[in-house]
């Protein structure tokens, strides 16, 4: 018998950490629709700071913490935390780091300004989830990111960890939601992103470093891309078909039944055979 495909999901927002919206829901239940269907998973999302530890039952995993990562020359500890949504028999990773997650807001302040150092908040948590899932000895068949701060995974993955057994074979899906597209990141983003193998010419977008600038990288490096919003920037949609990717067209969640989970674990089997 065969073993079952795995599937690694990266995930800006999962109900009930944080409050229901589109990217929230998804991030909650297709996990568990696609495990029921017979996949293996693995879920990560950032610890924010408005999510409370205790009532959620949070508790640190040692052995997976205690790595530092350099970011803009600064060394930033590495700390993962885990819970558990029993009605779902799915655990759930965190990211955490006290300097990026543990103000109460996720992507704007309290006074709705895209933070400051949401560049930095990316490249830490699309790092950390990478270095995790090799100390979990992990091999992903689809990573699946989704929400803007999972948009550095597939140039990580596809560069830095390219010849790593761990993510040689892995197939990057790309949920493209119709956020923060708009939005500004730090003018000297571009110089923070390079690790081994990420050179400068890898990342010529970020010479403007905007949300659909950083979408368009995201899909430069995904091997497919669903569109999870009703509607998509045109520009990332031009880049999209330039492309010429695998795509799954929007399918709404509120669809009966579940409809949109069947369809994406479709897009799935057809991505790996």
């Amino acid at each position: 018998m065969k073993d079952p495909k795995r599937v690694l999901f990266v995930n800006s927002e999962i109900y009930p950490y944080l409050p229901e919206t589109t990217v929230s829901i998804v991030g909650r239940y297709l996990p568990q629709g696609i495990q029921e269907a017979g996949k293996e998973i693995r879920t990560f999302m950032p610890r924010y700071g408005c999510i409370n530890e205790r009532r959620n039952q949070l508790h640190e995993v040692i052995r997976l913490s205690g790595m530092n990562m350099v970011i803009h020359d600064i060394d930033r500890p590495l700390v993962i935390k885990v819970a558990s949504i029993s009605s779902a028999r799915m655990q759930v990773y965190f990211i955490d780091n006290d300097d990026y997650f543990h103000r109460k807001t996720v992507s704007v302040d309290e006074e709705g300004n895209f933070m400051e150092d949401n560049d930095e908040r990316a490249i830490f948590f699309a790092r950390g989830i990478l270095e995790t899932v090799k100390k979990l000895r992990w091999k992903p068949d689809i990573v699946h990111c989704s929400g803007w701060i999972s948009h550095l995974v597939p140039l990580y993955l596809k560069k830095a960890y390219k010849n790593d057994p761990i993510f040689s074979d892995a197939k990057v899906v790309l949920s493209l939601y119709n956020e923060y597209t708009g939005c500004g990141f730090a003018p000297d983003m571009k110089s923070k992103v390079p690790v081994a193998g990420v050179k400068a010419k890898d990342i010529e977008l970020l010479k403007v470093p905007t949300g659909t600038n950083l979408a368009k990288l995201a899909v430069q490096y995904a091997d497919a891309v669903i569109l999870a919003s009703e509607e998509t920037d045109p520009e990332i949609s031009e880049h999209i078909a330039s492309r010429r990717l695998p795509l799954l067209e929007y399918v709404p969640i509120d669809h009966p039944d579940g409809t949109y989970i069947q369809k994406y674990n479709e897009f799935y089997d057809k991505l790996l055979d």
